[in-house]
């Protein structure tokens, strides 16, 4: 097989043989990402310039090892040292003993899954002896090689790249059994025991299924954290941590740990294959962690977070190539002097931009290249109770927006929509990372807003955000120059943010069908409608008919059927009428009426040593405190404080 890529490392190698660089060479890297092929190309090149050398494995090295000792003897000789983990016990001994009496000249390359100690850094001695080379994937140009190498036909070289990257093992592995089953195509994937293979190679045997499953969980999110793994993994989460973290596969990063992406890839094959009930399982958990991690994070971490939910779907549709993209960008808050840049950055839709940035300036975001500063993009979430005429002409966007909310389900007391705007420079509309960067922090907006009844959300290359995210682009667009653009809606009052999320995830599980959108009444309606559910209360038939059972009232509810639900609900909220003393007298009225099956209201007034006209102005009143107290409640959560008549 031929040897491939490492140009760097071989660089770094030449330069000591021949004596410009270092005495020793600490090669790390993964299982399977080509150390072996890298050292013994290495004794290649030594052999060529004429050095003896010595290979051995790493459990063979002793004090007693004949086959390192000519590197203690000739100044001339190479010693190559691959397998170190097998004895990184020894690693102290080697930096202390060993090689301290290799004379001047010998060339000691170590190559283990681990990266060396600290220790060997923080010894001055070392400092200009010592380099360490990590070894990662192959580039592109290399990996296409090393198919060549392996005669991949053409057509299943991008499955294959797909499933592989630039792992060697996996790309020699995969090839032989692609190449074999060569009239797969596209669809090509690895076989069970493609996966079984490069598992033992990659990770090997662990510890006990508490180690399995921590490493499952960390394969499945995009990095994992100690309160993550605790989430999904209670019992004795940190120390599973601290085990995942020493894992020569997986890699630490600002946000947390993530495996090397095959080692990821086959993780989540091997689970979703031989566990699909406790995969599936797994997913709810940290998904359910993940969407309150969305909720509660600090402003500036919200698009983060929303990358990290959405890299869960990343098999649905949803973008799943997040590393580097949240650094490529930088978000931030929009200031006095961001305004001219803003102005350039609009260009045509400078004016719209302009008075915007004027009237809700905290709506703004600014998106600048992390590496220059340059400003690219910027975007504005607009929160709107009831735009004004001069709002209405400034912006078409806001009126289409405003006229279908209104034309459909109109906004009730305190409600709003939001609509989403945008501004960006040629390069880097549509599909580019600073696009997605701004939808994570929309996503965001929408799932932590409170009382919004719609967003509206604008973008010019629509058609995934319908596939991923399920919302619905209203028929006729508005124009800006030749530019054309969807605007996508949600009514958030129908599908809330939780029953959103449920159904966004649910692809993931086959069979059960879409969560059933909510009614979303007027108050009008809503009060009519409690009126009639009173009347039927001790009719569970004609309860489950009203409308009041597919609101959020009762799906607030779960574990009961809505009808049942609503009974339940509507005696609490007579009950209820007893906490306040100006409104026992309602109660009473409308205890009688409804819970006692009073057949006639001459007969409860009656039982109550009322006069009839007393008796329905009280039951009238009462009537209306839990209308008005339900429909709090519709608005506001069940969470809600209590409503208080003033």
């Amino acid at each position: 097989m031929a040897f491939v890529g490492r140009e760097e490392e071989l660089a770094v190698f030449n330069a000591a043989l021949y004596g410009g660089g270092y005495s020793v060479l600490y090669v790390h890297g993964p299982g399977g990402i080509g150390k072996s092929a890298l050292l013994r190309r290495f004794a290649h090149e030594a052999e060529v310039a004429g050095r003896p050398v010595s290979m051995v494995d790493g459990r063979m090295l002793d004090p007693a090892a004949s086959e390192a000792g000519p590197v203690l003897r000739d100044a001339d000789a190479v010693l190559l040292v691959d397998d170190f983990e097998r004895i990184q016990g020894l690693e102290g001994w080697l930096r202390e003993r060993f090689l301290p009496r290799v004379p001047m000249g010998a060339l000691v390359v170590i190559a283990g899954r681990n990266p060396p100690d600290m220790r060997w850094q923080a010894d001055p001695g070392w400092a200009g002896a010592l380099e360490v080379l990590p070894l990662r994937d192959l580039r592109a140009g290399d990996a296409q090689a090393l198919m060549d190498s392996s005669g991949v036909p053409a057509e299943l070289r991008e499955p294959l790249l797909a499933f592989a990257g630039g792992h060697p093992l996996a790309l020699l592995l995969g090839a032989a059994v692609a190449v074999k089953d060569g009239g797969a195509g596209r669809r090509w994937m690895p076989h069970q025991d493609v996966v079984a293979t490069l598992l033992d190679q990659l990770v090997g045997e662990l510890p006990s299924a508490a180690h399995r499953h921590a490493l499952e969980i960390c394969a499945h999110a995009y990095t994992t954290t100690e309160d993550l793994l605790r989430a999904a993994l209670p019992d004795d989460a940190g120390r599973l941590f601290r085990w995942l973290r020493r894992l020569p596969f997986v890699e630490s990063s600002s946000r947390g740990l993530f495996p090397h992406d095959v080692v990821r890839e086959l993780l989540e094959a091997d689970l979703r294959w031989r566990d699909p009930e406790g995969y599936a399982a797994m997913h709810d958990r940290i998904h359910a962690q993940l969407a309150e991690r969305v909720r509660t994070a600090n402003d500036v971490d919200v698009p983060g977070a929303v990358a990290a939910l959405l890299y869960l779907h990343r098999d649905n549709g949803a973008p799943a190539d997040f590393r580097g993209r949240h650094d490529e960008f930088q978000e931030e808050v929009l200031r006095e002097e961001d305004f001219g840049a803003l102005l350039r950055v609009a260009a045509e839709g400078a004016g719209c931009a302009a008075f915007w940035a004027e009237r809700q300036p905290e709506a703004f975001r600014l998106y600048r290249r992390t590496e220059t500063g340059e400003p690219v993009a910027f975007s504005a979430w607009l929160r709107l109770a009831e735009p004004d005429e001069e709002e209405l002409a400034a912006d078409p966007i806001v009126a289409r927006a405003w006229a279908h909310a209104r034309a459909t389900t109109p906004l009730r007391a305190g409600e709003h929509l939001a609509v989403s705007r945008l501004w960006a420079l040629p390069p880097y509309r549509g599909n580019s990372p600073v696009m997605d960067l701004i939808q994570w922090r929309v996503i965001g907006n929408c799932l932590r807003s409170e009382r919004m009844a719609w967003s509206y959300i604008e973008i010019r290359h629509p058609k995934h955000l319908r596939r991923q995210y399920g919302m619905r682009d209203i028929a006729e667009q508005p124009q800006r120059g030749d530019d054309a653009y969807g605007l996508f809606v949600h009514d958030w009052r129908a599908v809330p943010p939780r029953a959103w999320l449920e159904r966004m995830n649910r692809p993931l599980h086959a069979g059960p069908a879409a969560t059933s959108e909510l009614a979303v009444l007027s108050r009008a309606e809503f009060a009519e409608a409690v009126r009639k559910a009173l009347r039927q209360l001790s009719r569970l038939d004609a309860l489950a008919a009203s409308p009041l059972t597919r609101t959020r009232l009762i799906a607030e509810r779960a574990g009961q059927s809505p009808a049942t639900a609503l009974g339940d609900l509507l005696r609490q909220a007579i009950d209820d009428l007893r906490e306040d003393p100006r409104s026992v007298k309602f109660h009473r009225a409308l205890s009688v009426t409804f819970l006692r099956g009073t057949p006639t209201q001459e007969l409860a007034a009656e039982r109550l040593g009322l006069p009839f006209t007393t008796y329905r102005r009280h039951l009238a009143a009462g009537i209306e405190r839990v209308c008005a107290d339900l429909w709090h409640r519709e608005l506001y959560g069940a969470d809600a404080p209590a409503y208080r008549s003033t």
